[in-house]
């Protein structure tokens, strides 16, 4: 009995002692804890202030000369004469390229004898008429044959000066592809003629900011592989939005008077919009991409609050929300995708963003 009695002293002795270590442990715990959790995670963040802010819409666009075309004869036959080099500066109205027109004068002169011949039987008919010595029927018919004749002239002086190519505007001549006894056709090409002292530039904008773009803003533009800024004037804008891509385009005006510019060159258009002198600026990191949208912690009575916003133009490092957020806010920029909302939260603050900005 005494060996029964021992063994169940020291079975209570040992469930005493276990709970005695098990309360010692959860009050340890609870010390540990207990500061941690009542101050919540620190977490970095900033007091949103209003900021200056220029919007840029960057976009693409290509260069086109400001008058282009493809020089090529009116009519058939032999290259006679070639008048200009290949690369060379032309005048409005310079002679380029001749056809050989021998055939044409040569009917130019039988039809101005016609048409002499013509005049002289309208002469003496209209005398005949006069003393009543013919029928008006037939001065009729002598006068008809003198104004057909002429009309015939008129054709063939007009054949005769389409054998002569000119230069319809002043212009830089490119390549020529033909050589002096080329037969040429009206479908031959003789050379491009470009004028390159103005360029237009063409780019498209989303509609979005088709209201604050129009005829006479100002924008600049850098071409590859340099970094010379140059200006443009926007003068033409398409009546309509593209309905597949939703954007519109517009063409801009450049001077080139150096020639440093080349039609054809891609060009990375700066558009400045409006100016805003009360925008919230926040640090990228701070956005929390949702299904419908974005959001932000927003520390409010101690703890992180969920805010949804609607965002603009952003820059290399921030983006500007237009609505959800407002002057003097704390938002949390850093460990925001481990916050829970409603969580207790220490905020160690840091420097609002910068404002400069493109889109």
């Amino acid at each position: 009995m005494k060996t029964k009695h021992i063994f169940y002293l020291l079975l209570l002795l040992g469930l005493g002692a276990l709970v005695v270590y098990r309360i010692n442990a959860n009050n340890e715990s609870k010390n540990a804890n207990g500061p941690k959790a009542q101050g919540g995670a620190t977490v970095t963040g900033m007091v949103l202030e209003p900021q200056n802010f220029a919007e840029n819409l960057s976009l693409s666009g290509s260069l086109e000369a400001n008058e282009q075309v493809e020089l090529r004869s009116e009519i058939s036959g032999v290259v006679e004469q070639i008048n200009f080099k290949e690369g060379s500066k032309v005048s409005k109205g310079q002679v380029l390229l001749k056809v050989n027109d021998l055939e044409l004068r040569a009917q130019l002169a039988k039809i101005n004898t016609a048409e002499k011949l013509a005049a002289e039987n309208e002469r003496r008919a209209q005398l005949l008429l006069g003393k009543e010595a013919i029928s008006q029927e037939e001065y009729d018919v002598a006068q008809a044959d003198l104004q057909s004749s002429k009309a015939e002239s008129q054709l063939i002086a007009a054949q005769l000066g389409k054998a002569t190519v000119k230069a319809p505007f002043s212009g830089t001549i490119g390549l020529r592809y033909i050589s002096e006894g080329t037969y040429v056709t009206p479908a031959t090409s003789i050379a491009k003629l470009v004028n390159t002292d103005k360029l237009k530039l063409t780019f498209s904008i989303p509609e979005k900011y088709s209201g604050q773009v129009g005829i006479g803003s100002e924008l600049t533009f850098t071409t590859a592989g340099s970094k010379e800024e140059h200006t443009a004037i926007v003068y033409a804008v398409e009546p309509g939005v593209d309905v597949a891509t939703r954007t519109l385009k517009m063409r801009a005006m450049a001077e080139n008077k150096e020639g440093k510019l080349i039609p054809g060159t891609f060009a990375n258009v700066a558009l400045p919009l409006e100016a805003v002198n009360d925008a919230i600026m926040v640090p990228t990191e701070a956005l929390i991409p949702i299904q419908n949208g974005k959001k932000i912690f927003v520390k409010r009575d101690g703890v992180a609050k969920e805010v949804e916003v609607q965002t603009g133009a952003r820059t290399a490092n921030s983006v500007r929300v237009t609505s959800g957020l407002k002057a003097g806010d704390t938002i949390l920029t850093s460990g925001v995708m481990i916050l829970k909302d409603g969580a207790p939260v220490k905020v160690t603050l840091s420097q609002p963003v910068a404002n400069t900005a493109s889109q």
